[in-house]
C-alpha cells in the first residue's frame, strides 16, 4: 500500500502546522529537517497541545501494531476535526534486516516515504554512529600517543554500528604491532543503544548536546577515577557531525497527517523514546501530539515517564495501551500456528498480561484508553471478551481497524482519546524519587511495574552501584535493560508471570545521557541476526523499487 500513496509536498504538510518554508531544510520533495527556531516561533504564538502516549502489552510474534495504531490514531483525530501531529522514532536497520523488518506502521496507517525511513532516511543514524566512533578513535589515538591517563584495562567506551552482528560483541583492538595502537579488549553496541543516540534524543539545544557529550564516561585511570569525553578535545567535532541530526525530521502519514520521526533508541536496551525536540515540535504546532514508547508499558512507557518526562518536564494527558486478539491468545497459551482459530477463552486467559500493564500504568496516575488493533480474522466473541474486561474496570476501550481503514477505522478510538485527554491534567508523578538509593529505585521498578517479588544483584552489579554512588552518579534515574518478551527477565515466560525475581548482572553509567543502565538476565546491547533474517526477503526490482521491507 505504501508504494501507491500519493504524498503531498512536505512544504504543504509543514504549512498545516504553521511552519514556514524558511524553517525547513528539505531532503527531496517529501521530507525535511525543521530548524530549531521553529519551536521558539511557535511557542510565541500558541500554547502547547496535549500529549498522548501510546504503549502496548508485552510483544509476541503475533504482533501488537503499536506504531500502526499510533499513526491510525493521529489520522483518526484529524478525521474528527482535531489538529493532530505524530512524534515517532526512526527505525534502526538492525531489526529492519533482522527479526522485525520494517517499522513504519502498516496497511493504511504508515508514515511515508516508508522505505526511505526504514533505511537511511536523512542520515541521522549514520551521523550518530560516526560521532560515537570519532570519540572512540580519538580515545584510542590518545592511548597510542600516551596523551591520556586512561587505563587501557578500564576503558568502557565501545564502538557502534547500526546492524545486528553478534560477532562484534567482544573484539580485540590494536593487534599487529606498535604502530597499530594499544591492544585491548572492547566491542560494539548497536547504534540504537549508543549513548550518543540517547544524548541526541534527550538534548534540548546545541549547548545541551555539547554539555552532555562532554560528560560521557570513557573509563577510569589507574586510580579508578573517571575520564570523561571532554578530555579528548573532540566533542566540538561530534557536535559538528550531529549539527543537522539534532533537527527533527518532518514527514507525513499515508493520509497526509504531519509526523515528526526523529531518534530511535531501543526500549529493551536503551530508553526507547523519540527525541525531546521532536515531541516539543509536535506539541508546539498541534493540539494533540501522539507519541509512542518502545515495546510494552513495562519498558518504553516506564522510561518515558521516569527518564524522558523527568528530564524534559513533559506531562502526558492520556495513555493508550494497544492489544490484539492474536497477542492475547498467545499470552493465553495458544501457539503461533493456531492463532487463526477462534478461542475466546484463550483471549480471557491472556488478559492477565493486559491487566499487568494497566496496573503499571496506574502507578503514574494517568487516564488510560485500551485500543484493540483489529485484524480481519478477529471474531465478535473474542473482541467482546476484551471489551467486557475493560468495562468491568471502568476503562474506555475501542476496536480500531487502523490497518485496513486507516483514520476512518479509528474515529471511535480518537473520540475516546479526546474525551480522556480533555479531562483536567493530573500532576506528573514519577515512580521513584531521585534521592532514593539506586538499588531501591531498581527494586521499585521491578515490583511496581514488572510484578516481581524483588531483585537480586550480582557481586559485580553491587560493586558498580557502589562505585557509581561514590562518583556522584547515585541520584541518576534508572534505565532498565531487560527482555521485551516477558514482564520478567526470562523471555520464555509469557502472560503475567508470578513468583519471580529480577537478576541485575551489571551496571553501566551513562553520565552524558543522565541515567544508570541496569542490565538484567541475558540482555545484550548488540543483537544478533535470527536464523531467518528479514534481509533474506528484501530486494530491488528492475525499476529500482524496494520490495519486502513491510
Amino acid at each position: 500500500m505504501a508504494d501507491s500513496v500519493q504524498r503531498r509536498a512536505i512544504t504543504e504538510v509543514a504549512r498545516d502546522l504553521g511552519i514556514g518554508d524558511s524553517a525547513l531544510e528539505p531532503y527531496g520533495r517529501d521530507k525535511a529537517k525543521v530548524r530549531l527556531d521553529a519551536l521558539t516561533d511557535a511557542r510565541q504564538r500558541r500554547s502547547d497541545g496535549k500529549l498522548i502516549l501510546v504503549s502496548a502489552i508485552t510483544p509476541t510474534p503475533a504482533g501488537e501494531g503499536k506504531t500502526t495504531t499510533s499513526i491510525g490514531l493521529a489520522q483518526g483525530l484529524r478525521r474528527i476535526g482535531k489538529n493532530a501531529c505524530l512524534a515517532l522514532r526512526q527505525p534502526s536497520m538492525g531489526p529492519v534486516f533482522g527479526r522485525k523488518g520494517g517499522a513504519t506502521g502498516g496497511g493504511a496507517s504508515t508514515v511515508e516515504p516508508s522505505n526511505v525511513i526504514n533505511l537511511q532516511f536523512t542520515g541521522d543514524f549514520h551521523a550518530i554512529t560516526a560521532a560515537h566512533n570519532l570519540l572512540a578513535a580519538a580515545m584510542d589515538n590518545q592511548l597510542h600517543f600516551g596523551q591520556t591517563e586512561l587505563d587501557p584495562r578500564r576503558v568502557l567506551w565501545k564502538r557502534a554500528m547500526d546492524m545486528n552482528d553478534r560477532s562484534l560483541r567482544r573484539v580485540v583492538l590494536g593487534l599487529g604491532g606498535p604502530g597499530q595502537g594499544v591492544p585491548r579488549e572492547s566491542g560494539f553496541d548497536i547504534t540504537a543503544a549508543s549513548e550518543v543516540m540517547a544524548i541526541l534524543c534527550l538534548a534540548e539545544s546545541y549547548d545541551d548536546l555539547r554539555a552532555r557529550l562532554d560528560r560521557i564516561l570513557l573509563g577510569y585511570d589507574r586510580q579508578g577515577e573517571p575520564i570523561l569525553a571532554s578530555s579528548t578535545g573532540v566533542t566540538g567535532s561530534m557536535v559538528a557531525i550531529l549539527n543537522e541530526a539534532l533537527m527533527p525530521n518532518l514527514v507525513q502519514s499515508a493520509e497526509g497527517s504531519p509526523a515528526f520521526v526523529h531518534g530511535g533508541p531501543f526500549a529493551n536496551i536503551a530508553h526507547g523514546c523519540n527525541s525531546v525536540l521532536a515531541t516539543r515540535m509536535a506539541l508546539a504546532h498541534a493540539d494533540y501530539a501522539v507519541t509512542e514508547a518502545g515495546f510494552a508499558f513495562d519498558l518504553g512507557a516506564e522510561k518515558f515517564f521516569d527518564i524522558k518526562c523527568r528530564s524534559a518536564g513533559l506531562n502526558p494527558s492520556a495513555v493508550v495501551i494497544v492489544a490484539t486478539v492474536r497477542a492475547l491468545k498467545m499470552h493465553g497459551g495458544v501457539k503461533l500456528d493456531d492463532l487463526t482459530h477462534p478461542d475466546p477463552s484463550a483471549v480471557e486467559r491472556g488478559l492477565e498480561n493486559l491487566a499487568a500493564h494497566l496496573d503499571a500504568a496506574k502507578q503514574f496516575d494517568k487516564p488510560v484508553v485500551v485500543a484493540i488493533n483489529q485484524r480481519r480474522e478477529d471474531t465478535d466473541g473474542e473482541l467482546n471478551v476484551i471489551h467486557a474486561f475493560c468495562e468491568g474496570l471502568g476503562i474506555p476501550c475501542a476496536t480500531a481497524d487502523v490497518f485496513g481503514r486507516g483514520g476512518a477505522g479509528s474515529t471511535h478510538l480518537a473520540e475516546l482519546v479526546v474525551a480522556t485527554a480533555d479531562r483536567p491534567l493530573t500532576p506528573y508523578r514519577p515512580l521513584y524519587e531521585l534521592d532514593q538509593a539506586p538499588e531501591a529505585k531498581i527494586e521499585t521498578i521491578a515490583r511496581k511495574v514488572y510484578g516481581a517479588d524483588g531483585i537480586t544483584l550480582t557481586a559485580e552489579a553491587q560493586a558498580k552501584l557502589r562505585k557509581a554512588e561514590r562518583l556522584g552518579f547515585g541520584s541518576l534515574p534508572i534505565c532498565m535493560a531487560k527482555t521485551q518478551d516477558s514482564l520478567s527477565d526470562n523471555p520464555k515466560l509469557r502472560g503475567r508471570p508470578r513468583g519471580f525475581t529480577i537478576t541485575v548482572r551489571d551496571i553501566e553509567i551513562a553520565a552524558g545521557a543522565g541515567f544508570l543502565v541496569a542490565l538484567t538476565g541475558e540482555i545484550v546491547r548488540m543483537p544478533g541476526l535470527p536464523r531467518q533474517p528479514a534481509a533474506l526477503r528484501i530486494d530491488v526490482d528492475a525499476t529500482g523499487t524496494i520490495t519486502g521491507l513491510s
